[in-house]
């Protein structure tokens, strides 16, 4: 990206940006009124903290970002409530304890992002490849994942009442104690993931699946697993899925570990 090249995004309102004497971006004051557009419409730039800290303090409305480069810039505890981030890429940026609660991410590449401690309550990620993420004690309530990269995502210890995924890899995720009772669980790729002490009971598996997982006092009472890939699971794995429904071939599958063939 060439820094200085600013271009509009549609439907947002434009903010012009002009350079100060200390090579900080600002923006101009924009008059025209919309009940959708955000303050900023900000394009094509590189950004620096400190040039982030300036657009915040003269923005009293939510930022946007189209095709901007936070690679690896120190975002830590700064207020982006609201911010809306297209075509960014965040790879190894740190937002530790920052405010992004009702964020819009989309195409977003961030891996290795460290979102520890932030507030995300109401984001929305989209197509964004997140690999290797840092999430332990953020706050992810009502947040949504759909087709994202999470593989060895770390979400250790963080708020998740109504967080939802779908159609998303979590090959390797550190998703300890998790609940995703009575979900419909779209495409999740759970392969490798460390799932002890989750909650599945009475959760519906569409697709995906539970490869090799560490399933160590996981729960799946109830929890429809027919259409799952539970391979690579032991048959001594089999009581903690007492109450699951799974499929005959399925059931071949867990057998076999016996060596008995299901005719």
């Amino acid at each position: 990206m060439t820094p200085g090249v600013a271009k509009h995004i549609p439907a947002k309102m434009p903010v012009p940006l002009k350079t100060g004497p200390n090579g900080q971006m600002t923006h101009t004051t924009n008059t025209a009124t919309s009940s959708d557009a955000m303050a900023g419409a900000i394009g094509g730039q590189t950004i620096s903290r400190a040039q982030m800290e300036s657009l915040i303090a003269e923005s009293g409305n939510p930022l946007a970002f189209e095709d901007c480069d936070f690679e690896g810039v120190d975002l830590s505890r700064l207020d982006m409530r609201g911010f809306e981030f297209r075509d960014c890429t965040f790879i190894d940026a740190s937002l530790f304890a920052s405010v992004l609660s009702q964020t819009t991410w989309l195409r977003c590449p961030g891996r290795q992002a460290d979102f520890e401690a932030a507030e995300l309550v109401d984001a929305l990620f989209r197509n964004c490849d997140l690999n290797n993420t840092k999430w332990r004690r953020a706050r992810l309530s009502s947040a949504s994942f759909k087709e994202c990269k999470l593989t060895g995502a770390n979400f250790e210890e963080v708020a998740h009442l109504g967080l939802s995924f779908a159609d998303t890899l979590l090959v390797g995720a550190d998703l300890r104690k998790m609940s995703f009772r009575k979900m419909q669980l779209q495409q999740l790729d759970f392969s490798e993931a460390d799932l002890s002490g989750c909650d599945f009971r009475e959760a519906v598996f569409l697709g995906g699946g539970l490869r090799n997982a560490h399933l160590k006092l996981t729960r799946f009472d109830g929890a429809d697993l027919r259409e799952a890939d539970i391979g690579g699971l032991k048959l001594v794995d089999a009581k903690l899925f007492k109450g699951a429904t799974i499929s005959l071939n399925q059931a071949a599958e867990l057998l076999g570990e016996l060596g008995i063939t299901v005719a």
